[in-house]
C-alpha cells in the first residue's frame, strides 16, 4: 500500500520510469487522501548529482539454440500475435527482459545470475517486433538470428515509435504491473488507446513445452550429481571444524562448473551455518563468514543456469549430532514438503489454495514460516518467474501443466538454526482415475539430491510419507550413481537407504 507523507496541498514528485501504472495510481490515491498531489517529473534529480553512475551494461546478445528452446522465435511471435488479434489490440509493449529473451530466443549477460539482455520491445499484431536495444549488443550472428521480421533500434528511438502508434490511434497492450508508467503516459498523450492487460508472453513462457521440460530434467540430473559430490565432500570437510561458509559455497560452485551446459549460478548461494540459517535471505560476506561448527545445522540454498534449464535447491544437513528438537522440526518441514509434492488438484486451482498443505504439520505444532512456499522458475531465464506461485498471498493465476515451481517449506528459530527443504516441481497434465469424476493434476519432482535422513524422526512419518521418501531416494540413487565417482557413489547409496529399514 502506498503511503504519502506530503503536506496538504503539497506536491510529491515521482519518476514515471521507475513506477508501473498501478504503482503510480496507488501513489496518486494515497497523496489524494492526504490532500496532496503526486506529480510525474521529467528528469530524476538523483541522476543530476550521481556523477559516478555506472554506464548501462553492454554485453553481446546471443541466439538460444532451438534444440534447447523447442520452438522458433517465429512460432512464438505468431502465437503471441494471435493473442493480440483475439483481444483486438494492434501491438503490445514488452518491458520484461525475460519475456523478450523468450520471445526472440536470445540470451545475454546484462543482469547478474540471469542470462538476459536489457531491452524493450513492441510486438505488432502481424508478429513483427521492434526491438529497442543498444546496437553494440548485436553482431552479425545476432542480426541473422533475429531475421527480417525483427527491427532493432536504439532505445533513444522508443519515444518516436510510441508517438507513431499514438498518432495512428492504435490500441497498445501495456502491463500495468510491469511496464514503466512513462510508456502509458506517452502513448495516451500521442492519442493511442492503452489496453491494460498482463504481459502476453508471461503465461506461454511459464508453461514449458515438452522440449523445455526434457531439458530441465536433464539439467537437474547433472545438477544433482554436482550437489551430491558436494554433500559427500561436506561430510568429511565439515568434521574438521575449520570449514567456513564461503569456502563451502566456493567448493559447491566448482562442482557445478564442471557440468555440461553450465553458465553460472542462478542466484548468490545462501551458505548459512548455525544461526545464520535462521536468516531466510542470508548472504555470506567477509564480515559474517562463519565456521560450520560441530552439532549444528548447515543450510545451503543454491542453483545454476544451464543452457537447458535453471535449478534452485535447498538442503539442510546436520554437522555432527543434531538435537532432538532439530530432528523433530526438520521432520515437520519434511512432512509439509511431502504433502505438497503428493498433492492432487483439479484445473483452476491456484497456488494459494495449496499453500496450507505445506504448513499444516507445522501449524499443528504451533509453528510456521514467514515466506512463500513456492515461486515460479524460468527456462534458462530468471530463477524467479511469474505468474505462478504458492503462497498465503491470494493468487488469481491457476497452476497449469508445464509450469515449474519450487516446493520449499521451512522453519527458522531465531539466533539458533534454520531448516528448509526445497525441490523444484513441474505441474503435470490432468489424469482421470477409473473411479474419479474430475481430472486431477499434480506435481512431478524435478530436483534430485538426498534429503538428510539423519535429521528424520522416522516414527513421525506415516506409511505414505515414508514410502514417498524411500521412493524419492531410490530414484536419486538410480539416476545419480552412474554419474559420480566411486567415493561419492558409496556415500550416495548410504545416504539414500530406505528410512524404515534402519530408522
Amino acid at each position: 500500500m502506498a503511503v504519502c507523507d506530503a503536506a496538504a496541498k503539497g506536491r510529491l514528485g515521482y519518476d514515471p520510469w521507475l513506477h508501473t501504472p498501478n504503482q503510480a495510481a496507488a501513489l496518486r490515491l494515497a497523496c489524494g487522501k492526504a490532500g496532496a498531489r503526486a506529480v510525474a517529473i521529467d528528469s530524476n534529480p538523483i541522476d543530476a548529482v550521481w556523477h559516478d553512475q555506472p554506464l548501462p551494461p553492454v554485453t553481446p546478445i546471443v541466439p538460444h539454440d532451438i534444440a534447447f528452446a523447442g520452438a522458433s522465435s517465429a512460432e512464438k511471435r505468431s502465437r503471441i500475435a494471435e493473442i493480440l488479434r483475439s483481444d483486438k489490440q494492434d501491438a503490445a509493449f514488452l518491458a520484461q527482459p525475460d519475456s523478450i529473451a523468450w520471445l526472440l530466443n536470445v540470451r545475454g549477460n546484462d543482469i547478474p545470475f540471469s542470462p538476459l539482455p536489457l531491452s524493450f520491445a513492441l510486438l505488432h499484431r502481424d508478429a513483427r517486433v521492434h526491438l529497442f536495444v543498444d546496437p553494440r549488443k548485436l553482431d552479425e550472428v545476432a542480426h541473422a538470428h533475429l531475421g527480417s521480421a525483427v527491427m532493432a533500434s536504439s532505445p533513444a528511438s522508443l519515444a518516436a515509435a510510441l508517438d507513431m502508434l499514438g498518432s495512428a490511434g492504435k490500441s497498445v497492450r501495456v502491463d500495468p504491473d510491469a511496464a514503466p508508467e512513462w510508456v502509458a503516459r506517452r502513448l495516451r498523450a500521442a492519442g493511442a488507446v492503452v489496453a491494460a492487460a498482463a504481459d502476453p508472453c508471461a503465461l506461454p513462457k511459464a508453461t514449458k513445452t515438452p522440449t523445455e521440460l526434457a531439458g530441465i530434467r536433464a539439467a537437474h540430473v547433472r545438477d544433482g550429481a554436482a550437489l551430491s559430490r558436494f554433500l559427500c565432500w561436506l561430510d568429511t570437510a565439515a568434521a574438521s571444524g575449520q570449514l567456513s561458509e564461503s569456502a563451502a559455497a566456493e567448493r559447491l560452485a566448482s562442482f557445478r562448473a564442471a557440468g555440461e551446459h553450465y553458465r553460472g549460478p542462478s542466484f548468490p548461494t545462501i551458505s548459512a551455518a548455525g544461526a545464520h540459517g535462521a536468516i531466510v535471505h542470508y548472504r555470506v560476506s567477509r564480515a559474517t563468514d562463519a565456521v560450520l561448527e560441530p552439532d549444528s545445522l548447515y543450510l545451503v540454498d543454491s542453483g545454476a543456469q544451464y543452457l537447458d534449464g535453471t535449478t534452485d535447491v535447498t538442503r539442510t544437513v546436520c554437522i555432527g549430532r543434531p538435537t532432538e528438537e532439530m530432528r523433530e522440526r526438520f521432520t515437520l518441514v519434511l512432512k509439509g514438503h511431502i504433502a505438497l509434492a503428493t498433492a492432487r488438484f483439479p484445473r483452476g486451482t491456484t497456488g494459494s489454495q495449496l499453500d496450507a498443505l505445506a504448513r499444516i504439520a507445522l501449524w499443528r505444532a504451533g509453528l510456521d514460516y514467514d515466506h512463500g512456499t513456492g515461486h515460479g522458475v524460468g527456462f534458462y531465464l530468471g530463477v524467479h518467474e511469474g505468474p505462478q506461485r504458492i503462497s498465503k498471498l491470494p493468487s488469481r493465476e491457476p497452476l497449469q501443466p508445464g509450469m515449474v515451481v519450487s516446493n520449499e517449506p521451512g522453519y527458522y528459530k531465531a539466533d539458533a538454526y534454520g531448516i528448509r527443504i526445497e525441490n523444484l516441481v513441474a505441474v503435470t497434465s490432468p489424469i482421470t482415475s477409473s473411479s474419479g469424476e474430475h481430472a486431477m493434476m499434480g506435481f512431478e519432482t524435478l530436483t534430485l539430491a538426498p534429503i538428510d535422513r539423519r535429521l528424520v524422526v522416522h516414527q513421525m512419518l506415516d506409511d505414505d510419507e515414508a514410502a514417498w521418501l524411500d521412493s524419492y531416494h531410490a530414484r536419486v540413487a538410480s539416476e545419480l550413481a552412474p554419474l559420480v565417482d566411486s567415493a561419492t557413489r558409496a556415500w550416495l547409496l548410504a545416504a539414500t537407504r530406505p528410512i524404515r529399514q534402519t530408522g
